[in-house]
């Protein structure tokens, strides 16, 4: 996972959506809800194939500019934990809490690709 701690790092992730299909995982560092959705997230990536498209987080707390700019300019409502996924800069799906599994991950590139 890439962690987005800047504005131009969230640019930069952006811009490579315009190439391919990218994540985004906005995490609460405080919030064991989220702490769950990580691991499973966390599970999903150690039996990714090399194909999956990239994950980028974003700590709400520790970046809260970052996170509230994605909801700015994807036009998503902000949750905590959130995943979001994101081709031509635009959020084609998105999901939260307990529905961040490896099942809906799944689900979502098989719908998108």
């Amino acid at each position: 996972m890439i962690e987005l701690n800047t504005e131009e790092d969230l640019e930069t992730c952006l811009a490579r959506s315009e190439r391919e299909p990218v994540f985004l995982y906005k995490h609460s560092t405080a919030c064991s809800t989220s702490a769950s959705a990580h691991r499973r997230l966390r599970a999903y990536l150690s039996a990714a194939p090399p194909s999956t498209p990239p994950f980028h987080l974003v700590k709400v707390i520790e970046s809260r500019l970052v996170s509230n700019r994605i909801a700015e300019v994807l036009g998503v409502r902000h949750q905590s934990p959130q995943l979001i996924l994101v081709q031509g800069r635009r959020a084609i799906w998105e999901t939260s809490h307990g529905q961040i599994t490896a099942e809906s991950i799944a689900q979502a590139l098989g719908n998108h690709r």
